[in-house]
């Protein structure tokens, strides 16, 4: 065994049945202010570019054995042919579009959202200010002012944008209208504040939150939530659905290096596959249910900042893999994992088995290199853990024709001009019961809510 230390930080490395390095880190660094940052060379120590599985330390003393639970990746060189890459390529290029949902992956916010200026953490801080009564400095100093020298640099990663359409209605100069704000509110008096205040945030300060702009997006197919309370396919997928199985062969190939590599959570990632509707699955034979699909090029940004992802199955693995169009290229964007300080650099056609959820992880600077075209898709691969609490194919439709059915009777007795046919407690009432009935029958009643079961026999016993 071969002890590499660095930094102050150790590894053991052997070298496994399959002539892979087998890393095993003695340490993890918790170190949370590196959420949502973009990771530099000062994050990572070591670059992992061959085949290698890699380990956390052991939990406990006396638990030193390579457990499966224990894999932060596992990582193999040249696993897709070109082939194989080009067919992911066409089935899922068009699933990534411009996305402001990303979270901590996007990254510091970019200086605006399309055309609209991010409400600024200073200008927020000032705006309290007025809100908690203008409490002047004990050292005399403009409170205006020194808000602006502690908060000017911050820029966080999620927040709201100015409409300047509003403002520019009411103040004549777009560039300077916070001071002149700051300025009207100063000569106010302090009872008028607050309502104007109120004003301020109502119609000059977007009611959304947006995070920046990264090409990212979603195909295969998504469990419920609540404004959309069935499973279904993403857009993507039910739009493209012929283009979007040219993908197959590489889903395919990757639910086999998986089993391969992991049997253990392979396994228990296949068991809740094989109790979900097949049409559920990616080709209906695999254990992934859903992609993400991310993409960078000269005129598109996909680079992640450090980050866990959410909505993987626990007990399953997320699959990372990276391809090209066989024509463009890049340097770096290497996958960092900070917490065990090292760097992974996934090239086209490259595998990488990832605990996402527990590893901290996100991107170096992608950039073109000379004379080659900028092409660089990374795929993720999961089971949706949500996935598992679908009924049928044929169960998800019909709430999604029910849905959409109430949602336009205007003869409803909850309907109103904005309603979108989805109240709270829709599908515990005898609306749903009887519609679920007459369209699929009692067994399929029953099936899916037991609680009717319950009612039927109180009454029985009734009578």
């Amino acid at each position: 065994m071969e002890v590499i230390e660095i930094g102050g930080y150790k590894w053991t490395k052997t070298i496994g049945d399959e002539g892979q390095d087998v890393l095993v880190a003695q340490f993890v660094v918790e170190d949370t202010k590196v959420l949502g940052e973009f990771p530099s060379e000062e994050l990572y120590d070591m670059v992992i570019d061959r085949d290698t599985d890699f380990y956390l330390p052991p939990a406990g003393i006396g638990e030193d054995k390579l457990t499966e639970d224990r894999v932060a990746f596992k990582f193999r060189k040249g696993t897709f042919t070109q082939a194989e890459q080009d067919g992911a390529y066409s089935g899922l290029f068009d699933a990534a579009a411009p996305s402001d949902n990303r979270g901590l992956a996007a990254g510091p916010r970019a200086e605006k959202h399309a055309n609209r200026d991010w409400v600024q953490v200073a200008q927020l801080q000032i705006l309290k200010w007025f809100e908690e009564g203008q409490q002047p400095n004990l050292d005399g100093t403009d409170p205006v002012e020194d808000i602006k020298q502690r908060y000017g640099g911050v820029t966080p990663n999620r927040g709201s944008a100015w409409i300047r359409m509003a403002i520019e209605k009411e103040y004549e100069d777009y560039s300077t209208f916070f001071d002149d704000m700051v300025d009207k509110m100063r000569s106010m008096p302090t009872s008028e504040i607050q309502d104007y205040l109120k004003y301020i945030r109502k119609e000059f300060i977007s009611d959304a939150s947006y995070a920046s702009l990264v090409w990212s997006g979603i195909a295969g197919f998504y469990d419920r939530y609540p404004r959309i309370p069935f499973g279904r396919p993403t857009a993507y997928t039910e739009n493209n659905l012929e283009k979007f199985e040219k993908c197959y062969p590489f889903a395919r190939k990757l639910d086999s290096e998986f089993a391969r590599l992991m049997p253990l959570r392979y396994a228990a990632q296949k068991k809740l596959a094989d109790n979900t509707d097949q049409k559920f699955l990616i080709g209906e034979d695999t254990v992934f249910t859903t992609i993400t699909v991310n993409t960078t090029m000269e005129d598109r940004n996909a680079r992640m900042a450090c980050h866990r992802d959410a909505g993987s199955l626990n007990e399953g693995f997320s699959n990372l893999t990276v391809i090209s169009d066989g024509k463009g290229d890049w340097e770096g964007g290497y996958l960092v994992t900070p917490e065990v300080r090292v760097a992974i650099n996934v090239r086209p056609g490259d595998l990488l088995l990832v605990d996402n959820m527990k590893i901290v992880h996100g991107n170096t600077p992608i950039e073109k290199k000379d004379g080659v075209d900028l092409m660089r898709m990374s795929l993720i691969f999961y089971y949706r853990e949500n996935m598992k609490n679908l009924g049928s194919w044929d169960y998800e439709a019909l709430r999604r024709t029910y849905v959409k059915e109430r949602s336009v009777n205007k003869e409803h007795p909850l309907w109103w001009s904005r309603w979108n046919g989805v109240p709270p407690s829709m599908w515990s009432d005898n609306e749903w019961y009887d519609y679920l009935t007459d369209k699929m029958g009692i067994e399929t009643l029953h099936k899916y809510h037991p609680e009717t079961l319950e009612v039927s026999g109180s009454l029985d016993d009734f009578f």
